[in-house]
């Protein structure tokens, strides 16, 4: 893979012949790998380590950072396997938390030490990773975090919990934002990597949610954990920055999702009321049903039409924070506004628990929520007005 193909022919301008090509393997790999055996994932309330293994085998982990770490591809290659896992509303895969969200970080503000040390592991799927943000007392707002680390000789000595971390029970390595200076605010928070099977560090049983079923969620507990110095990612105290700098690529994931998830259960439901009848007739042939859809297709080519256009600024640099909050916010209300809306006219189908639109609503709830709520990405927006 190489982000440097000349650009090629697709339906969507945003994405190059080569983004379309690379569709092709992935959706492959998610109808062999993941489709038939997600709901049973759902169950077991986690994904195996097998999955991690055999993606990163097919290159679809670490996709945009460089050679030799990662495939050495873009965000488009990214934003491809984002959609695939939502056309299957395989919710339970953490490719993109890992992928997107923790690897860029290691990347960025890591030393070549620390990239040789975890990024190739990451990017075979043999280390899985997760970050370490949410406690019980703080979600949204980071300058609220208890967490401390404070430094021991050649060590951080790591005390606090965690929870609602993605990827907690299958995580090789966690991203852990703590408090280095806990009189400074935001300015004295850094990041730490703490390594599985460190002493001090464990994790709590699965928690159980009403949606992400298969997505292993955790919390994760810091007893006087010995993190040595070599183990923070950038500087001391500079935590803070480093969050909000990254935080527009992981909105933008968010966006990517709720978009192709609108596309695909949309097409569905299109497909269900064709095949449904009632009252001797179509469903597709009440005029509630057509317009019905006809305002959701709309909605639906107009947030792609959004969404393309922000991927399109990240892929040249140009994305701002404002903006991925615009994509963010309107992408996961109108995912879950439509989804509802799928879900209605699939009937008393709709509403079962099987891996199809009522799954696929369930899950969409917590896009409101994660990524920063939908409140703070309105604070976000309201200070340009």
């Amino acid at each position: 893979m190489t982000a440097r193909v000349a650009a090629g022919t697709s339906a969507r301008p945003v994405l190059r012949e080569d983004h379309e090509a690379f569709r092709t393997q992935v959706r492959r790999f998610v109808d062999r790998e993941i489709a038939p055996h997600h709901t049973r994932w759902e169950d077991e309330g986690r994904v195996p380590a097998s999955l991690w293994r055999a993606a990163g085998a097919a290159g679809l982990l670490c996709t945009t950072l460089p050679e030799p770490w990662g495939a050495g591809g873009d965000f488009g290659h990214a934003a491809v396997i984002i959609e695939e896992l939502a056309r299957v509303n395989a919710t339970g895969v953490g490719f993109s938390l890992h992928s997107e969200v923790v690897a860029p970080y290691l990347h960025a503000y890591g030393t070549p030490a620390q990239h040789g040390r975890w990024l190739p592991a990451m990017a075979a799927g043999t280390c899985i990773g997760a970050i370490a943000m949410t406690e019980p007392d703080a979600g949204s707002d980071l300058k609220a975090i208890r967490t401390t680390a404070r430094r021991d000789g050649d060590a951080y000595v790591l005390s606090g919990q965690k929870t609602y971390i993605s990827n907690g029970l299958n995580a090789g390595l966690v991203i852990v934002v703590a408090k280095t200076d806990p009189a400074a605010g935001a300015r004295g928070l850094s990041l730490l990597v703490v390594e599985n099977g460190i002493a001090g560090f464990r994790r709590g049983p699965a928690l159980r949610k009403i949606g992400l079923r298969a997505q292993d969620t955790a919390e994760l507990f810091f007893d006087e954990v010995r993190v040595p110095i070599a183990h923070r990612l950038g500087e001391e105290g500079q935590g803070f920055g480093y969050l909000m700098h990254q935080l527009a690529q992981e909105r933008l994931v968010i966006a990517v999702r709720a978009a192709a998830s609108v596309e695909a259960f949309l097409a569905r439901t299109i497909a269900w009321t064709r095949e449904r009848k009632a009252f001797g007739q179509r469903v597709l042939d009440y005029q509630n049903t057509r317009f019905r859809l006809a305002e959701a297709k709309a909605q639906a080519v107009m947030l792609r039409a959004f969404v393309d256009d922000c991927l399109a600024r990240h892929l040249r640099g140009e994305l701002d924070a404002e903006r991925a909050a615009m994509a963010k916010l309107v992408g996961s209300e109108m995912q879950n506004r439509l989804l509802d809306e799928c879900l209605q006219l699939h009937g008393g189908q709709g509403f079962m628990a099987d891996g199809g639109i009522g799954s696929a609503w369930v899950d969409a709830r917590v896009a409101r929520i994660y990524g920063g709520s939908n409140e703070i990405m309105r604070e976000i927006i309201a200070r340009g007005l």
